[in-house]
């Protein structure tokens, strides 16, 4: 069955994705949102080749190579940690392929730590420069309302949550920056799992959420 998605990403990230420039974490959430979108998926192919024809330009700004550069990096691909990277190709039914194989596994996989509420949390190992979680929110849940100090992007992966933005569901993407200030709630129906990053830490109004906050580094 096709996947209906209405909340895409932004131009900007998927260029910088297939540009290479994005921050480990948002690398996932966008190679996770491309494995179900065909419409970002087709945009990401069409900047590759735009990026190739780029490469393909005559010389004018060429870089110069030291002796010995192709086999130093045939090495390195040789020698690389192949055996650290296991990934199977089963299905899940919640966690897109690229999630699962970072996750090192299907849903069951994933360890979650309560944060209050019902709400439970999984941070992925990421580099420092951005974050990413797993969020589990029990269906019909209001996570506390908040702002960004930077960039935060949410894609469900199962169930669906609104805001006073939209309705998101399995597949859609919300990408809120500071201008966001918003109260996910999770729809009713079905308990809500989410992938989130976020480049800086969120921006609560209320004393508890703002305590919390350190502990469940968000």
């Amino acid at each position: 069955m096709e996947q209906k998605i209405t909340h895409h990403l932004t131009d900007e990230i998927l260029m910088a994705y297939a540009a290479g420039t994005l921050p480990e974490a948002f690398n996932l959430m966008v190679a996770t949102h491309v494995s179900l979108c065909d419409t970002c998926r087709a945009a990401v192919e069409a900047y590759d080749m735009l990026g190739g024809e780029v490469l393909a330009l005559p010389p004018g700004n060429d870089v110069s190579l030291t002796p010995g550069s192709l086999a130093a990096t045939m090495a390195l691909i040789a020698g690389g940690a192949a055996d650290e990277i296991r990934t199977s190709r089963r299905h899940d039914p919640v966690l897109p392929q690229p999630l699962h194989d970072y996750v090192g596994g299907g849903i069951d996989a994933v360890k979650w730590r309560s944060v209050g509420m019902g709400v439970k949390q999984a941070i992925l190992p990421t580099s420092r420069d951005a974050s990413a979680r797993l969020l589990y929110i029990p269906a019909g849940t209001a996570m506390p309302d908040h702002g960004h100090h930077g960039t935060e992007m949410t894609m469900v992966l199962q169930g669906a949550f609104q805001d006073e933005d939209d309705y998101f569901a399995r597949g859609d993407v919300e990408v809120a920056d500071s201008d966001l200030h918003h109260t996910p709630v999770a729809d009713i129906h079905e308990d809500c799992i989410c992938l989130a990053v976020t480049d800086a830490p969120l921006r609560f109004q209320g004393l508890i959420p703002k305590i919390a906050q350190r502990f469940a580094r968000i």
